[in-house]
């Protein structure tokens, strides 16, 4: 297949080409600047997103497209001028990808569009599924769902589209190793009350269901990119102690966090319990459905 991804460089986005092109599939990544990145064999670059970019015309027999580029949410505070570039980056991207499929002559077969489970709003008590309606509206969740407004235009066209909702994603990159490095120090524990949940999954997981997503067409609509076994942070932390064995007793106040990061720390200190019950439902097979595994093969290395 010939899959086209944008936000290709980001942790994700590597393992991601890395797993297609193992696979023997043809990726382009979509990409700001042709400078600076490596080139592998079976990877196409092409400029997008720049005055003049008309990539549609370098994009022929395309089967899939992958759209994860956005601002991150993490990195700094969020300021109104941060919130206005999360939220912009993100439909004006999605918006740039609809372009794309209207010009393209063979339209792809599907569009996965990177979302959150964010969507959801954040609670100690409540489970979510796919199927589970969303009242929230914080930052975070106002700016998921805006998103997939956006990326459901492209339904018009007759395109297949998924909605990835991420938990946590756990790899050597991404939130997990800002998470390690107190317990590496000596003085890990516990962030806030310890009650709220982690939806995590494994990077290799995350991949594998984004290609799974792909090759099954019944799957439309939002997607839980999430494990089977959520936990509750103090078990988090509690686990990375144990893989680690490292202390697991200097706590984090709410207080503290709120002071350091502003809105920025509700993503720690409020959570959701989120399955994926439509991988479940369509018969995909985790390979890391135990937190304990999943780290003992991230830090265990």
């Amino acid at each position: 297949m010939h899959i086209v991804i944008s936000g290709g460089s980001g942790f994700l986005g590597k393992r991601l080409q890395m797993y297609l092109i193992n696979n023997g599939h043809q990726v382009t990544i979509l990409t700001r600047s042709l400078d600076g990145h490596q080139k592998l064999e079976g990877v196409k670059m092409v400029e997008w997103m720049n005055k003049g970019n008309h990539p549609e015309a370098e994009l022929k027999g395309v089967d899939a497209i992958i759209h994860l580029a956005s601002e991150s949410i993490s990195g700094s505070r969020w300021t109104k001028a941060k919130k206005e570039r999360i939220l912009s980056s993100r439909l004006n991207t999605t918006k740039e990808i609809y372009r794309i499929i209207a010009n393209l002559e063979k339209k792809p077969q599907v569009l996965i569009n990177a979302s959150a489970v964010g969507y959801y709003g954040m609670s100690e008590t409540e489970t979510y599924t796919e199927y589970s309606r969303s009242d929230a509206n914080d930052f975070l969740a106002s700016v998921v769902k805006e998103w997939e407004r956006e990326a459901g235009k492209v339904k018009e066209l007759n395109v297949r589209t998924v909605f990835t909702r991420f938990g946590v994603i756990l790899g050597d990159g991404g939130a997990l190793p800002l998470m390690v490095l107190p317990y590496k120090l000596g003085v890990g524990g516990t962030m806030g009350n310890g009650k709220q949940w982690i939806s995590w999954v494994h990077v290799d997981d995350a991949v594998q269901m984004i290609a799974y997503a792909i090759t099954h067409p019944n799957i439309n609509g939002p997607m839980n990119i999430t494990a089977p076994n959520p936990v509750r942070m103090k078990e988090f932390g509690q686990t990375i102690s144990k893989v680690l064995s490292r202390p697991h007793w200097l706590p984090v106040p709410s207080v503290a966090m709120k002071l350091g990061l502003g809105e920025m720390s509700d993503m720690i200190l409020k959570g959701q319990r989120v399955l994926p019950e439509l991988a479940r439902k369509h018969g995909y097979t985790f390979q890391y459905s135990n937190l304990n595994d999943a780290l003992e093969n991230i830090l265990g290395k």
